[in-house]
């Protein structure tokens, strides 16, 4: 029995899926157990591949952690999969002090300055008798494409599509899917630079995120 039928039987039986959170999460993290003796089977990462030692993985093993060859996740930063699967490309560098929770996809060769947060999760909030911590969460998943630069400070939000060689300036909010090849800045974030193939250059525009 693989582990996707195994997490399958699990979810279904809303008693067996507290129990079993129970016994692998601690304190909103995987217990020790978890941490250094199931972690190490369950999840490889590519060769090559660091994740320093202060850095907060609040990995477990309901849910899919992938970290491709020669990435590196820096220290301080915060990886978490307890509401959704998180994956890392190749040779793609997670800045000082970032903060991943998934669902996330992040792709190859992309760059996450110092300070980003990539959040795929949100709170509900709408029942105002009933303190927001308590009530439900739901999640939208991330995805980073490829060759993406995500500068320093910077805000992804749940649902968020960032296209392939695309570059978000430092201290921006995106809340709308990013288009390829095009600079956005600003909260919200908006397009500011489009590249042009029959010039080779990047033009400036007016134009905001659809």
């Amino acid at each position: 029995m693989n582990l996707a039928t195994i997490k399958s039987k699990v979810v279904r039986n809303p008693k067996l899926k507290a129990l079993v959170h129970r016994m692998m999460i601690g304190n909103s993290r995987p217990r020790r157990w978890v941490k250094w003796i199931v972690n190490p089977i369950v999840f490889r990462h590519g060769k090559g591949a660091v994740v320093r030692w202060q850095t907060v993985m609040n990995i477990s093993p309901l849910n899919s952690f992938e970290l491709g060859a020669h990435s590196t996740i820096e220290e301080y930063s915060v990886v978490d999969n307890s509401v959704g699967s998180v994956t890392i490309g190749a040779h793609t560098r997670i800045g000082l002090r970032s903060t991943i929770i998934g669902p996330v996809c992040i792709g190859s060769h992309v760059i996450l300055a110092q300070n980003a947060v990539l959040s795929g999760l949100n709170h509900t909030y709408e029942d105002v008798t009933i303190p927001i911590h308590q009530q439900a969460v739901t999640v939208n998943p991330i995805v980073i494409e490829d060759e993406v630069w995500i500068a320093a400070n910077s805000v992804i939000t749940a649902g968020v599509n960032v296209g392939t060689h695309a570059v978000v300036a430092a201290g921006s909010v995106v809340t709308k899917d990013v288009p390829p090849y095009s600079i956005v800045a600003g909260n919200p974030a908006k397009v500011i630079k489009v590249y042009d193939r029959s010039s080779n250059t990047w033009v400036s525009t007016n134009s905001s995120l659809r």
